[in-house]
């Protein structure tokens, strides 16, 4: 396999490709391409038909860029095209994350100066891993005779009004001391410290 370049304006989009590129996601390919170079190069078939590199394209036309860095796979039957198409994105998106792994990496290159947004992290996803609070399906149970003066308070929340709460106990919790109370637990301080500042907020506090 060899890499070649050609003109943007001489490839062509796959109709049925399935995968969507949002403006946003091709300004973060674009920033990407500038930070790193052509790392990996637009697969096309036999015809300049693009197989894999739509998002790639999509940037260095917006770019201004007139060529890009090719692989032809000219020897593909027309459904190892098709599958592939699909496979390329389906197979990446089967990953997980090691989120302890993930967190020192970030956090080094944050230190490093790195710019996290040109690798495809925005500032919601770095500050929900940095959570540092117990897991909300954790929570201690007290015993009947423990609860005086004390209340036990369960909700049911989606998986992502579950993010939304942990990342603001974890930004309450980094606010400071909870001051005079006689709660040890620090989740159950975090929210009581964001619905006082809500309620303050409204009015509404007493």
């Amino acid at each position: 396999m060899q890499v070649e370049h050609r003109k943007i304006s001489d490839l062509v989009p796959n109709a049925n490709n399935a995968r969507t590129h949002s403006d946003a996601q091709v300004a973060q390919i674009a920033a990407s391409i500038r930070e790193f170079g052509w790392t990996n190069p637009v697969l096309v078939d036999g015809s300049n038909g693009i197989l894999a590199g739509h998002g790639r394209v999509m940037a260095a036309r917006k770019m201004g860029q007139e060529t890009v860095p090719v692989i032809e796979l000219a020897h593909l039957t027309e459904t190892q095209r098709r599958a592939y198409i699909l496979a390329d994105n389906k197979l990446a998106l089967n990953a997980g994350w090691d989120d302890e792994l993930l967190r020192l990496e970030l956090d080094a290159l944050q230190e490093l100066g790195a710019d996290l947004e040109v690798i495809g992290f925005d500032f919601d996803e770095v500050e929900a891993l940095s959570i540092d609070c117990d897991p909300l399906d954790m929570m201690p149970v007290l015993r009947e005779g423990d609860r005086e003066p004390f209340r036990q308070i369960s909700f049911v929340l989606h998986d992502e009004q579950a993010e939304q709460v942990e990342r603001a106990i974890s930004v309450a919790k980094k606010m400071g001391p909870f001051g005079d109370t006689q709660n040890e637990n620090s989740n159950g301080n975090a929210i009581a410290r964001i619905c006082e500042i809500f309620l303050t907020s409204q009015g509404e506090y007493l």
